[in-house]
C-alpha cells in the first residue's frame, strides 16, 4: 500500500538526544519550581498539579510537595503526562524569551520540507507533550517548522512501545496503518508500530542496525515511495 503519511519520533530521530537531556531537562529543573509556585492557581497549571497528586497517590500534597514529586520524576526521566505538560509550559517561556532554540538535524529539516512539498502528511509522536513538540519545531534553529506538520501525538495516545497506540494514531489520522511510515531510533517502538501494520524505518545516527527494520543514519537516505 502506498505511503501517504510519515509519523516521526523526535529524540534521537529528528533531534539530538543531548538537546533534551543537556538543555531542555536542566532548564525545566531549574525553572519549574518557581513557575509552579507562581502559577499554581491558574486553571491549566492547577489541573496538572491535581493530576500529579492523583498519579503519585498523594491527593492532599501541598504545592511544595508537588514540586518535590515533579523534580523526582525529572530525575527518574518518568514519562508522566502532567510532568510533560508542565515542562512544556516552562519551556514555552524559555522559547518566547529567546533562551531556548529547538534542535533539529539539518538532514531532517531538508527531508521534512521535501516530503511536505511532495504531498506527504507529516505527524509527530513523542513522549514529550504536544506543546513541547510544537515548541521544538516552531522555535527551531532552522526557523518555524511547525507548519510542515498536520498533527502531533504524545503519551495521551498511549505508551510508545504498545501496538494499540499506533492503531489509535492511524485511526486519528484517518488512514490505514499500512499507509503510514513510522521513524524512530528505538527498536521497541518500531516493533510496536510494525505490529500495528505501519511501515517502519529505524534511524541510527551513530551507525548500527535496529533489528528487524530497515535502518539508516540520516533522513537523506529515506525515500518513502520505496516502502
Amino acid at each position: 500500500m502506498t505511503i501517504k503519511a510519515i509519523l516521526t519520533d523526535i529524540e534521537g530521530t529528528t533531534s539530538a538526544v543531548s538537546f533534551v537531556f543537556d538543555v531542555l531537562f536542566p532548564y525545566a529543573k531549574q525553572h519549574l519550581p518557581e513557575f509552579v509556585r507562581a502559577h499554581a492557581d491558574e486553571p491549566d497549571v492547577a489541573a496538572q498539579l491535581q493530576a500529579v497528586r492523583h498519579d503519585s497517590g498523594e491527593p492532599d500534597a501541598s504545592v511544595d510537595r508537588v514540586v518535590e514529586i515533579l523534580l523526582q520524576w525529572i530525575a527518574e526521566d518518568r514519562k508522566a503526562t502532567p510532568l510533560k505538560a508542565l515542562q512544556g509550559m516552562v519551556w514555552q517561556q524559555g522559547y518566547q524569551a529567546g533562551q531556548l532554540k529547538g534542535h533539529v538535524y539539518p538532514d531532517a529539516v531538508e527531508a521534512l520540507k521535501r516530503w511536505h512539498q511532495a504531498g506527504y502528511a507529516l505527524y509527530v509522536y513523542s513522549s514529550g507533550s504536544i506543546q513541547a513538540q510544537k515548541l521544538i519545531f516552531g522555535c527551531s534553529e532552522a526557523g518555524d517548522l511547525s507548519e510542515l506538520f498536520s498533527g502531533f501525538f504524545d503519551t495521551t495516545s498511549g505508551p510508545k512501545r504498545e501496538e494499540a497506540s499506533y492503531r489509535s494514531i492511524a485511526s486519528s489520522i484517518g488512514l490505514p496503518a499500512q499507509s503510514v511510515l513510522f521513524l524512530s531510533d528505538i527498536v521497541e517502538e518500531l516493533d510496536a508500530a510494525q505490529l500495528a501494520g505501519m511501515a517502519t524505518c529505524g534511524v541510527a545516527r551513530d551507525g548500527g542496525k535496529l533489528s528487524g527494520h530497515l535502518t539508516v543514519s540520516s533522513f537523506a537516505s529515506i525515500e518513502p515511495s520505496v516502502f
